[in-house]
């Protein structure tokens, strides 16, 4: 059954995991779109609720799912899609587009939004410059944390690496190529000075899919001024790619962008979950002087038979009570080097469970979740339907406002941090506000 908006949203995204469907709905936001994120595919209630949008989001989980759970995952979100009246349908990946054949696959993604959209082929935008994330010639480059070197992909100490994903292709035409995508043609970034005229040329080859560089913010502006006239709500595009995909694109929707807000300091404790592997993660919570860092035994709290997880739960809420920040670590220095093994979906899992039964605990109005899969996983164990954009924390951190039919869980401020995201001093903002 097909869901209709009552007015058209132009622009409709899925973020393949949690923290990047924020990420995007924070750009969006600041753009000056009227944007909201569902946690699940909304009804033609939710739509009605939430009023005009410029930009729709959908929050899910695909980047963890192999192919046969993906496209069950976004058979629902096609035929939302197809009902929207909108111009461009983004597929959210994450800006380092780590996926696999077996887990995450983009192709498989690509393959079940087709029927939603208008256009023959795929657009694919390679790079975000104001996360250090660059496209060149098809080959990805990556900073390693915020200011730090900068990495093609296949040698990025992290990415590289990923336990779950490691990027060992930087050419972003072979990456999608092993995970079964057709031809795609490659646009580069010096020729985005006539990008019209040769997308027209690319074009005439019929690709299934054409892949842009991005090497610099101009770069953005003249691949959305290209695509824009091409979309249209009876043929609409479907684009691939980071955020960048929604900076392309929202200079044609917005009248302004919105005035930066600062973020105010904490009203009462915080609670942040880090199941992020990351070290950037493991650097941002040496940085967290204000918080009691209480490490948890992730063998232990994937365990069935094991109590950990309720007695995890309870001692976090005793000491949030007292007016403590609590940072809850489930990535200990031997998980990060690989010397223990639980599996992390399980362990993901086992973090959304752990913050449900904090959040029903003890009342907060602030919390943080560091970590792609842990994030998507912990909110979806929450009962609530939605958020809105408030703040910057850092770069690719949002603070967001959730939506719930719970008075205790309705208007929570949250965090939700990919692994490579956010200042140093992330966690400190998220206690102490940015000031201004």
């Amino acid at each position: 059954m097909s869901v209709a908006a009552s007015t058209p949203v132009p622009l409709a995204y899925y973020g393949d995991d949690f923290t990047g469907a924020t990420d995007t709905l924070a750009t969006a936001a600041r753009a000056g779109l009227r944007t909201l994120l569902f946690l699940r595919v909304p009804d033609e209630a939710l739509l009605a609720r939430a009023g005009p949008l410029d930009c729709l989001g959908i929050a899910g989980a695909a980047r963890s799912m192999a192919p046969d759970a993906m496209r069950a995952e976004l058979a629902p979100v096609a035929r939302l899609m197809a009902g929207l009246g909108a111009r461009v349908l983004h597929y959210k990946t994450c800006s380092t587009f780590d996926s696999a054949p077996g887990v995450g696959n983009i192709a498989v993604a690509i393959e079940a939004l087709r029927p939603a959209a208008g256009q023959p082929w795929t657009a694919i935008v390679g790079g975000q410059p104001n996360l250090e994330r660059y496209c060149l010639f098809g080959h990805l480059f990556a900073a390693a944390g915020s200011g730090g070197t900068v990495h093609r992909i296949d040698r990025h100490p992290t990415m590289s690496r990923h336990p779950v994903t490691p990027m060992r292709e930087s050419d972003l035409r072979l990456h999608l190529q092993a995970q079964g995508l057709g031809e795609t043609a490659l646009l580069p970034y010096p020729r985005h000075a006539a990008t019209g005229e040769a997308l027209a040329a690319v074009l005439d080859q019929r690709p299934e899919a054409v892949l842009f560089d991005v090497a610099r913010p101009e770069d953005l502006e003249a691949i959305g001024a290209a695509l824009w006239p091409l979309a249209t709500a009876e043929a609409p595009l479907l684009a691939v790619g980071p955020s960048s995909v929604v900076q392309a694109f929202a200079p044609r929707l917005a009248q302004a962008p919105a005035a930066p807000a600062a973020v105010a300091p904490a009203r009462g404790p915080v609670f942040v979950l880090a199941g992020s592997l990351s070290p950037v993660t493991a650097r941002q919570v040496a940085a967290a002087r204000s918080f009691e860092v209480v490490w948890l035994d992730a063998a232990r709290l994937v365990d069935p038979h094991s109590d950990h997880l309720a007695q995890s739960a309870r001692e976090l809420a005793d000491r949030l009570s007292t007016g403590a920040h609590v940072l809850a670590c489930t990535a200990t220095e031997a998980a990060r080097a690989g010397h223990t093994r639980v599996p992390a979906r399980a362990l993901a899992e086992a973090g959304g469970e752990l913050l449900a039964r904090v959040l029903a605990a003890v009342p907060l109005s602030r919390v943080g979740v560091a970590g792609g899969d842990t994030s998507s996983l912990a909110v979806g164990a929450l009962d609530a339907w939605g958020l809105s954009y408030l703040a910057q924390l850092a770069p690719g951190t949002a603070l967001c406002r959730l939506h719930s039919e719970a008075p205790g869980l309705d208007g929570v401020e949250i965090m939700l941090k990919g692994g490579q995201m956010g200042s140093q001093d992330v966690f400190e903002r998220l206690v102490h506000g940015t000031g201004g």
